[in-house]
């Protein structure tokens, strides 16, 4: 073979091997996108979540009416009388029910604080827990559960309609620790309170202090309790008085917190002073949890954007109310 030839035969050979390597290259690559594909799938990405047919999930309101001189509940009112509003447009309300006329069973969840500085206080304050569900719970068709926070978050008994256990759990604990107050709202709002048709879930939080080791927020806490339907009632023993400890100024940024904390939710926030103020407050949460409207309706904006939606609830006609609900909820899509 002269030079040439031999010459001629490798290249041969190296460009048939280059040309088997972009082949064997060009089956592994993923296709290329067109620029038109490039748009279509960003597009995809951020057009929000839209679920054939609509919102299928009903938004669930228990509404509390009082009159805004005497503060008494107002439990005579009508569908008709109520205008609701979604992010300040109007809704047709789907589901209507005076709760003072009806058997919605509500699941109830005691928070108590149990960290070092409530130690002076916690027996009053676990009387006054104990009597609480023995005004609240109905047999047979109500449930509660009894957290205690401070360094650790722990169940003492799990939901039932047996005063005997609760009270059992609650007489048990004991002061110890730090405040642990929006970890113990989140855990259980996340593991307890299912947001089901046909039930009301409520919490109510004894403490008498400022949140100081969660890892989770504020806005975290009232999140999660938006997200699961479950109004927040805070009863705040932080005022001295007959305490005799921690005086303090209602209105400082603790207390907003917790007013914030029961308000975004649709409950109440109390600040006692007195053991008789402690009991009355428990009284007042019965009451309500007695006395509200429970309002269903699909929104009009069918996208699961995850955006927050305002809620204001309106009652045209009278103008001698105070309504409280929950300030609104997060728009994301049903697990």
């Amino acid at each position: 073979m002269n030079k040439h030839r031999w010459l001629s035969v490798c290249l041969i050979v190296l460009l048939s091997g280059l040309y088997g390597l972009a082949a064997v290259r060009a089956q592994q690559s993923p296709p290329q996108k067109s620029k038109q594909d490039e748009k279509k799938t960003a597009g995809e990405k951020q057009d929000p979540q839209i679920i054939p047919g609509g919102i299928t999930i009903n938004v669930s309101l228990p509404i509390t009416v009082m009159d805004s001189k005497t503060g008494r509940f107002i439990t005579d009112l009508k569908q008709a009388d109520f205008q609701i509003l979604e992010d300040k447009v109007p809704q047709s309300i789907l589901n209507f029910t005076s709760i003072s006329l009806d058997d919605t069973p509500v699941d109830i969840a005691v928070l108590l604080d149990t960290s070092n500085s409530a130690k002076p206080k916690l027996k009053f304050e676990k009387d006054s827990a104990i009597s609480f569900l023995q005004t609240v719970l109905r047999p047979r068709k109500d449930r509660a559960l009894f957290v205690s926070f401070d360094s650790q978050v722990e169940l003492h008994q799990d939901f039932t309609d047996r005063i005997d256990l609760l009270s059992r759990a609650i007489d048990k604990v004991v002061a110890r620790g730090e405040t642990r107050m929006y970890d113990a709202i989140y855990q259980v709002c996340e593991e307890k309170m299912v947001n089901t048709a046909g039930k009301r879930n409520a919490m109510v939080i004894l403490t008498d202090g400022e949140d100081t080791i969660s890892e989770r927020t504020l806005g975290e806490a009232i999140n999660i309790a938006l997200k699961s339907n479950t109004i927040i009632f805070v009863i705040s023993t932080k005022a001295g008085g007959f305490f005799g400890v921690q005086m303090g100024t209602v209105d400082s940024k603790e207390d907003k917190d917790l007013k914030k904390l029961a308000e975004d939710t649709g409950g109440r926030a109390f600040f006692t002073s007195a053991v008789i103020e402690l009991e009355k407050s428990f009284t007042t949460v019965a009451r309500e949890l007695r006395s509200q409207y429970l309002v269903a309706y699909s929104p009009s904006n069918e996208k699961y954007d995850g955006k927050f939606r305002e809620i204001e609830v309106r009652l045209p006609g009278r103008k001698d109310v105070k309504v409280r609900t929950r300030k609104g909820y997060i728009a994301l899509p049903p697990r």
